[in-house]
């Protein structure tokens, strides 16, 4: 039960894990978190300190002007309308509108009136 509320924590919090390789006996047991691009860089897990079953993981913190410029948009929930939101995909008849569709028009139509009302 602990564990599930971990991981839904570091999901509400768009936390994202940056150590990909196991350390220790093939099991990825270290958490590096980071909540935004760039913040940590030059991920590496090897070696052992003394007699240690555990391997090192080393990485970069990045401050400042060094960080990356990433090119993928963010939305700013904190300006949200999720009450228009709501309003706008719930305005549509949906079991009319998905009615006799495959799963892949159904979903593209969806993503797209989602598109349309974040926009």
């Amino acid at each position: 039960m602990q564990s599930r509320r971990f991981l839904q924590s570091i999901d509400d919090n768009f936390l994202i894990q940056v150590v990909e390789e196991p350390t220790r006996k093939g099991a990825l047991l270290d958490l590096v978190l980071r909540n935004k691009e760039g913040l940590v860089e030059d991920v590496k897990v090897g070696g052992r300190l003394d007699c240690s079953n555990h391997e090192m993981v080393e990485f970069r913190i990045l401050r400042g002007g060094s960080r990356a410029i990433s090119r993928i948009k963010t939305l700013d929930f904190r300006r949200a309308s999720f009450g228009l939101f709501k309003e706008l995909l719930g305005g549509i008849p949906w079991a009319r509108a998905l009615e006799d569709r495959g799963v892949q028009e159904c979903w593209s139509l969806f993503k797209h009136h989602f598109l349309h009302a974040q926009e």
